[in-house]
């Protein structure tokens, strides 16, 4: 039998040969009608095209990589099975890099790969990135960029998130429908944007509701040591916080760790409510009421903008600024008590 490749193909189908090339890379000039004709021969005579060849042809690296700033955080772990479910069917590697939230490691990162070493970044920024220049300057030299979940919405690139503001006023508006009354708002120390739109959630529903209690917004770190510290502090003061509102998953585990140390129940004596992706919270004692984020689904939109981009496929407006929904699962932690 005869070496089946893009000629044969393209005789075969009466096709020229850039049309059938471009067919089975699924780019946009090529009308869905005969992209089918391309893929049924293709399949019909067991044609394979050759990744590494068409990405030398186009000067492409087949990778792309994932700039977050932390791995434990089930978040991240999830949205990168999402990236993982699209970059398969495009022929594509991911490299996974982590900035341990320090702006000059992420800054770093990136000079790196402008090298050529990828044909596109995602990136969740760190908590200590104040400084967008780096990103923008990425963004100025035409490399396809997508930022997800703590994003930069002052840079023009597509930025993937969830309803953060939203969530957090339902989460306060859940305690102090559970009779909470001193709520207090654990966010992360820094100027991260998630922080920045779950506190004004936080904020809205105490105003909404007429908290007479002062806010109460504590700002933790990376470093558990010194949040439980911080955390111990905040519940020997009188009155204590009755109700906790954990901004990252993290927080609510050292909220459980010091409640336990200083023998005070949950729910009984403090409600608490956290954003997590954990899927152990239902474990947790007592099972620890969550808002669950669209991690995966976050992870695989952003790769298929990222590949749209790559591919030099027009956005629709929507997919410059998406926006997933995220969703409050009650539990026991904020169970009404007698």
């Amino acid at each position: 039998m005869d070496q089946v490749n893009l000629k044969k193909l393209a005789k075969e189908l009466n096709l020229a040969v850039s049309t059938v090339s471009r067919a089975l890379r699924d780019s946009h000039e090529i009308s869905p009608k005969t992209k089918e004709r391309v893929r049924e021969l293709a399949e019909k005579l067991g044609f394979q095209p050759n990744p590494h060849a068409s990405s030398l042809r186009q000067n492409r690296s087949k990778t792309i990589a994932v700039i977050i700033p932390e791995i434990e955080n089930n978040f991240f772990s999830q949205v990168i099975n999402g990236i993982e479910s699209v970059t398969p069917d495009k022929g594509y590697h991911v490299l996974i890099y982590l900035s341990h939230e320090d702006y000059n490691k992420e800054r770093d990162i990136l000079q790196l790969l402008r090298n050529g070493r990828v044909d596109g970044v995602m990136i969740s920024v760190s908590n200590t990135t104040t400084n967008m220049d780096h990103i923008e300057a990425w963004r100025q030299n035409g490399f396809p960029l997508v930022i997800f979940d703590r994003t930069c919405e002052d840079v023009d690139v597509p930025n993937i998130m969830t309803n953060d503001a939203e969530m957090a006023f339902k989460a306060t508006e859940h305690l102090v429908k559970r009779g909470c009354k001193r709520i207090a708002f654990l966010g992360m120390a820094g100027n991260l944007s998630i922080s920045n739109r779950r506190k004004a959630g936080y904020l809205a529903a105490l105003e909404k509701y007429r908290i007479a209690a002062p806010p109460k917004v504590v700002e933790l770190t990376a470093k558990d040591y010194i949040n439980r510290d911080l955390l111990k502090q905040i519940f020997q003061e009188q009155p204590r916080p009755d109700g906790i509102f954990a901004a990252i998953e993290k927080f609510a585990v050292n909220t459980y760790e010091v409640c336990k140390e200083l023998n005070l129940h949950i729910p009984k004596d403090v409600k608490v409510i956290s954003f997590s992706n954990l899927q152990a919270a239902a474990l947790f004692d007592p099972a620890l009421s969550t808002i669950i984020q669209p991690a995966y689904d976050i992870g695989r939109e952003a790769a298929n903008i990222l590949f749209k981009i790559i591919e030099k496929k027009m956005l629709m407006p929507y997919e410059k600024k998406m926006i997933l929904p995220s969703q409050l699962i009650e539990r026991a932690s904020t169970a009404i008590t007698s």
